[in-house]
């Protein structure tokens, strides 16, 4: 079932006056309730309700811009005079409240009165202005008798004719038949949105348990909208940090360089979903569309199809045939394979986010296995449900374990993930991934390509092709400009530092890395790279400083200290032998990366070590990114660029 709320009304978006009710009509009626201006009474059935004024207010606005957003600053500045002292917030709700109980409407699931979060009201139930009042015994009303001097035939003979002098009009000063009609629908003012936000949706249940459903759909949205290529579609990483924000719109949207804001709120009830959506023009701070959708659950990604094709027809954008295949092709799925899906995925982005904090090992441990056990429980339920092995994929590759201990589990998962649905622009993300670690280069780069045809707006995707691009190919304007729309799309993360990086742009890279490094203490990659950057540049006190965090923060609290002592009794070189002895010792009973040791080895000066440990991690295929500034010590050795023609990576 599908109802919608468009922003045109009965009365085609005007406004109603006051004045404008005749004395014969005397009210206005919509659904079995009618509202006498004048009289100032709401009656339902002809029996009067009682209704306080300010909510007869409210209700007096509203039903002056049926359709239309009303704000809550318009409903104060109407209500209030500016010198009244009252909390204005407090007075909206209560009115708002007292007036939906009169109506018997419901925030949740409104038939006449729509909450927009952060911006207003709407009225979205039929609107008559010129009903005859309903009689008391709540039979439907008798037709008053046509009074004008003209029969409706002529009126729509004259109607017909004006449309035809309109039209020939239009055509001598050079309109299109298409123009024409856009100007006939009242559309032809509809600002060009070439770029859009989805806020996270609002959780209608009630239920905070219901925040993982609320937010995958939120997701979903932006998946079926960054198939796209025509439009540009913020990250889900940049979005929900304006989850229950309070800020206005227009910001927003200035913060994310966004032409419009799609915002809504996600309803479950047993089997069924429904979501509300609307477009926002964020130059006009307008309302350009808005509709709501019931479905059965199993019919969740049709719905989502559904809401992101309304958009795209809305802004009138293009697609290619494959864009146009790919946003319609769904299927119902198995309701309890998709519920443990979700569950998967909440989890893994929980453990995404503990790394970040200060038991990150134990919490993110906990997570994953959380998340493994839902994806596993997908696929028992539905063994062809193809994302759930991604999912699965996906916990894996985030372990600290080497890639010889994961490709084994992991690609069989992926390959299952590609022949179920080859249209998984994750699932040929993470296969350009394996194809890196197989040293399969040409395979890698058509597979993160093929990731961004099938979702251009996935940030993550570009971000890794520039990673590809740089540390791999050495190709760097090309991954530049990869980092940049990865940037764009995700403007509220940082993806230029590792593009100054590997562009050796150190000054800029290490600006970028010291802000990360304030908001995010307890990542190590962060670390890692600033000590990267302090070695290769001669700032060693600030490379050990910087090495000593990162170990601690792994729980290497023996090593952190190690190297404090060895650097203020020895020097650098003194620090860095300790710290690569440490790391030979600490590989042999748990996971170290092998070029990690190797790095090392060559800040220190020592080519035969840092070779020998590259030799070992050529050897069980760990070797990658060796045109990273990390092996800029090494670059002149012999050895090295013969490790390069081994791995079939220019010399």
């Amino acid at each position: 079932m599908t109802s919608s709320t468009q922003q045109a009304s009965p009365t085609n978006g005007a406004p109603l006056n006051v004045q404008d009710v005749g004395p014969s009509r005397g009210a206005i009626r919509f659904g079995v309730f009618e509202v006498d201006l004048r009289g100032g009474e709401l009656r339902k059935q002809g029996v009067k309700i009682k209704l306080q004024e300010q909510p007869f207010q409210v209700l007096q606005i509203l039903l002056e811009h049926p359709g239309e957003i009303v704000t809550r600053e318009d409903l104060c500045q109407r209500i209030w005079p500016s010198d009244t002292f009252v909390d204005f917030d407090g007075g909206v709700n209560n009115a708002i409240k007292r007036l939906r109980e009169a109506l018997g409407d419901r925030a949740e699931t409104p038939r006449f009165i729509e909450t927009l979060p952060r911006r207003g009201y709407r009225f979205i139930g039929p609107v008559n202005a010129n009903a005859a009042t309903t009689p008391a015994d709540g039979s439907l009303p008798t037709a008053e008798p046509h009074t004008g001097t003209r029969s409706n035939r002529t009126l729509r003979i004259g109607t017909f004719v004006r449309l035809g002098l309109a039209a020939l009009l239009l055509a001598v000063v050079g309109f299109t038949s298409n123009q024409w009609w856009q100007h006939l629908r009242g559309r032809g003012d509809v600002p060009q949105i070439r770029s859009i936000a989805v806020l996270p949706l609002q959780n209608l249940s009630g239920d905070p348990a219901q925040e993982y459903f609320t937010d995958a759909m939120t997701e979903e949205l932006i998946t079926e909208l960054s198939r796209i290529s025509a439009i540009k579609v913020i990250s889900r990483t940049s979005i929900m940090r304006y989850k229950k924000t309070d800020k206005p719109l227009p910001e927003i949207a200035r913060e994310l360089g966004v032409d419009g804001i799609v915002e809504g709120s996600v309803l479950r009830s047993g089997d069924r979903v429904r979501i509300t959506a609307q477009l926002i023009s964020a130059a006009k701070d307008a309302n350009l569309w808005a509709q709501t959708y019931d479905r059965d659950l199993r019919d969740v990604l049709a719905l989502q199809s559904a809401v992101a094709s309304a958009i795209v027809d809305e802004i009138r954008v293009k697609m290619t045939p494959g864009e146009q295949a790919q946003l319609h092709s769904w299927h119902r799925v198995n309701l309890k394979a998709h519920e443990a899906y979700l569950q998967g995925q909440y989890h893994l982005q929980l453990e995404g986010e503990a790394v970040f904090k200060e038991d990150r090992a134990k919490l993110a441990a906990i997570e994953a296995e959380k998340a493994e056990h839902y994806f596993r429980q997908a696929i028992q339920e539905d063994p062809n449900y193809a994302p759930a092995y991604l999912g699965i994929w996906d916990v894996l590759q985030s372990a600290p374990l080497p890639w010889r201990d994961t490709v084994p589990r992991g690609k069989p998962l992926l390959l299952k993930a590609l022949q179920l649905d080859d249209s998984l622009a994750g699932a040929h993300r993470a296969f350009a991934s394996l194809r890196v670690h197989e040293w399969d280069w040409p395979g890698a780069e058509k597979e993160y390509r093929r990731a961004i045809l099938l979702a251009p707006s996935d940030a993550d995707a570009h971000h890794e092709y520039a990673n590809f691009l740089a540390a791999v190919e050495g190709r760097t304007q090309d991954a530049m400009d990869e980092y940049e729309r990865a940037q764009s799309l995700d403007p509220k993360n940082d993806h230029m530092a590792e593009a100054f990086y590997l562009a050796r742009r150190f000054d800029r890279a290490i600006e970028l890395y010291q802000s990360q490094a304030q908001s995010r203490p307890n990542d190590i990659g962060v670390h890692n790279c600033l000590a990267n950057i302090y070695a290769l540049t001669g700032r060693h006190e600030e490379a050990i400083s910087e090495w000593q965090k990162m170990a601690g923060i792994l729980e290497y609290k023996h090593l952190s200290e190690a190297i404090g002592r060895a650097y203020k009794r020895g020097g650098y070189e003194k620090a860095l032998r300790v710290f690569a002895h440490q790391l030979e010792a600490s590989s042999r009973s748990s996971y170290i990366p092998l070029p990690f040791i190797a790095s090392i080895y060559g800040y220190l000066g020592d080519r035969d070590q840092a070779i020998a440990w590259l030799q070992k991690a050529y050897e069980v295929k760990e070797l990658d990114s060796l045109n990273e500034p990390a092996w800029d010590p090494l670059r002149s050795d012999p050895r090295f660029t013969e490790l390069l023609r081994r791995v079939g990576l220019p010399t």
